[in-house]
C-alpha cells in the first residue's frame, strides 16, 4: 500500500518581483521620504539660480506624480504651490514698495509714489522707482524659500504621517500623536472643502462669491470637526497618548536632561557659526548637548511600552532614495567640478543666467527617487481615515 506524504505549507516569504520582473507595489518608509525632501531642501539652499530652482520643482513634480498615493494627505501639494507662489509675490511686492534705488545702468520700469519718512527712519525708502533688476532679484529669493516649501510639501505628500509616527522614540510619543493630528488637519480641509463643492454642484448651487462662503465654510467646519473627533476616539481606542507609568523623579530627570540637551546643541550651533567664538562652544558643546538628549531620550522612552503591528522595513528602495537627497546636498556643499558662484549668479549687471552642468546633474540624482522608490500599493482604510 503506497504511502501518502504530506508537504508542510511553505512559510510566508517576503514579496518577491512578478514574472514581468517588476516590483511588487508596497509603501516606502516615511522616514525615507523625509530625509530625502528635507536634503533637497539642504541643498536648495545652497543655490540662488533660477534655473535651478525651477529645475528643482520639476524634479518634486516628477517624484510626487510618480510615486504618491490616492490617500487623502497625498492631495495637497497643489495647495503647497498656490502657497509658493504667494511667497513669491509677497517677496516682489515688499521689494517694489520699499524700494531701494536705481542705477544709471538699470532697467527702469515704474515709479510708485514716495511717502516721506523721519528722520528715525533713515534708510528706508518707501516708493520710488522700481527696476527690472530688482524685481528679479527678489523674485529669485521668493522662489529659493517657495523650493523648500514645496520640498516640506512633497514629503507631507508622499509620506504617511500616522505611520511616521510608530518610528518615533517613546519619549516624543506623545508630542508625535499632536504633530500627526495636526498634519492631518489640512488635508482633511482639502477634502472636506471637495466634498462640499461637489455636493453644491449636485444641488444646483448658483451662489458665487462671498454669497456661498456662508454654505461652504458651515459644512466644511463641521464635517473637519466630526472628523476630528472620529480620529481622536479611535486614537484614543488604540492607546495612543498615554502617559506611561513615569515617576516624578523620573520625569523631572527626563526634563533636565533634555535641556540641557538642547542648551549644548544651541551653543554647539553657535560656536561653529561664529569664528571668533572659543573652540569648546564648537562641536565639543555639540557633541555633549547631542549625548544629553539621546540620554534624556532614552530615559523617556522607558515609561512607554507599546508593540507594533507590521512594522514598516528599512530596505534596499529606503537606503537608495534617502542617499539619492542625501548625496545631492552633499555634492552641492562640497563645490567639486564646477564654479560656487554660477549657484548664485548676480542680475547687476542683467545677463541670463547660466546653467551648470554638475549641480544639474545633482539636482537630477535626486530625481531618481521616482523610480527607485516602489510603486505605491493601494491604501488601507485603516490608514486613510
Amino acid at each position: 500500500m503506497a504511502r501518502t506524504t504530506v508537504e508542510p505549507a511553505a512559510a510566508p516569504s517576503a514579496p518577491r518581483p512578478d514574472r514581468g520582473g517588476r516590483r511588487l507595489p508596497r509603501a516606502l518608509h516615511p522616514v525615507a521620504w523625509w530625509v530625502w525632501a528635507l536634503a533637497l531642501a539642504t541643498a536648495v539652499s545652497r543655490t540662488n539660480n533660477p534655473l535651478l530652482l525651477f529645475l528643482v520643482l520639476a524634479v518634486l513634480g516628477y517624484v510626487i506624480t510618480a510615486r504618491r498615493t490616492e490617500a487623502p494627505w497625498a492631495r495637497g501639494f497643489a495647495y503647497y504651490l498656490y502657497l509658493a507662489l504667494t511667497v513669491v509675490a509677497i517677496r516682489v511686492v515688499f521689494r517694489a514698495v520699499f524700494a531701494t534705488g536705481i542705477t544709471p545702468r538699470d532697467h527702469f520700469l515704474f515709479s510708485l509714489p514716495h511717502v516721506p519718512t523721519p528722520d528715525w527712519y533713515a534708510g528706508i525708502r518707501i516708493g520710488g522707482p522700481v527696476s527690472l533688476e530688482a524685481l528679479l532679484s527678489s523674485a529669485t529669493d521668493g522662489l529659493r524659500l517657495a523650493c523648500m516649501l514645496c520640498c516640506v510639501g512633497a514629503a507631507n505628500t508622499l509620506a504617511n504621517p500616522k505611520r511616521a509616527l510608530r518610528v518615533l522614540p517613546g519619549a516624543l510619543y506623545e508630542l508625535g500623536v499632536a504633530v500627526t493630528v495636526a498634519i492631518s488637519v489640512a488635508p482633511q480641509l482639502v477634502q472636506s472643502v471637495q466634498r462640499v463643492a461637489r455636493a453644491r454642484k449636485l444641488r444646483a448651487g448658483r451662489a458665487q462669491g462671498m454669497r456661498a462662503l456662508r454654505g461652504i465654510v458651515v459644512p466644511v467646519l463641521e464635517d473637519a470637526l466630526e472628523r476630528s473627533l472620529r480620529l481622536a476616539a479611535a486614537m484614543d481606542s488604540r492607546g495612543y497618548g498615554r502617559a506611561g507609568s513615569a515617576t516624578r523623579r523620573s520625569r523631572r530627570a527626563t526634563g533636565a536632561l533634555m535641556l540641557l540637551g538642547m542648551c549644548g546643541l544651541c551653543t554647539g550651533a553657535y560656536g561653529l557659526l561664529d569664528a571668533t567664538a572659543p573652540a569648546f562652544l564648537g562641536i565639543p558643546a555639540m557633541t555633549v548637548g547631542a549625548v544629553l538628549c539621546v540620554a534624556g531620550l532614552r530615559l523617556g522612552g522607558r515609561r512607554v511600552t507599546r508593540t507594533t503591528y507590521r512594522p514598516d522595513p528599512w530596505r534596499l528602495p529606503e537606503w537608495a532614495v534617502a542617499g539619492s537627497g542625501v548625496l545631492s546636498a552633499v555634492l552641492l556643499f562640497t563645490d567639486l567640478g564646477y564654479d560656487p558662484a554660477q549657484l548664485n549668479p548676480t542680475f547687476y549687471p542683467l545677463t541670463w543666467p547660466g546653467l551648470p552642468l554638475v549641480p544639474t546633474a545633482v539636482i537630477l540624482l535626486a530625481g531618481t527617487a521616482g523610480f527607485l522608490a516602489p510603486p505605491p500599493g493601494p491604501v488601507r482604510k485603516a490608514d486613510a481615515s
